[in-house]
């Protein structure tokens, strides 16, 4: 199952950077890449432990409604480095024209660069389904009832 998605690159974008692309056949995620501003191509960006940034991606989308865009973390990334996402997944919605960019967090414990170009972060589209929802004094019981955080147990 395949959505279209449309991508527009922005003002000052570097064009021979990738668009996001599945790098295998079966692959969920899209990898997204840095796509920095002229004056910090070359240098990139270093994330200390514990800082965040938003990383630009150079680009714009168009999602058909009914869908949404997650993007995710590289799983590489986090092992390697502890680099994730300060919101994951984040949601970019069907209805949102604006600048994509990456919010990265260096979760580990020394200093990490972004590169121009580094793959950064992966798109999943997701298909979307809104609740309705309704205001009412009594909700269905149910075996686990209003036990969280790990009430289920351990095993």
């Amino acid at each position: 199952m395949k959505a279209q998605i449309k991508i527009k690159w922005l003002d000052g974008a570097d064009t021979d950077i990738a668009l996001p692309k599945h790098e295998t056949v079966q692959a969920a995620g899209a990898d997204v890449r840095a796509n920095f501003a002229l004056d910090l191509r070359e240098t990139g960006v270093t994330l200390d432990a514990g800082a965040r940034a938003l990383i630009p991606a150079g680009f714009a989308i168009e999602i058909p409604a009914g869908f949404e865009v997650q993007v995710r973390p590289r799983s590489g990334l986090a092992l390697k480095y502890g680099i994730s996402l300060v919101n994951t997944p984040g949601t970019i919605d069907a209805d949102y024209r604006g600048p994509v960019g990456i919010l990265l967090i260096n979760h580990g414990t020394a200093p990490f660069h972004v590169t121009h170009g580094e793959r950064i972060a992966q798109l999943v589209v997701a298909p979307v389904v809104q609740g309705d929802y309704q205001l009412s004094d009594v909700l269905d019981n149910t075996v686990r009832g209003a036990g969280g955080f790990g009430s289920t147990g351990t095993v």
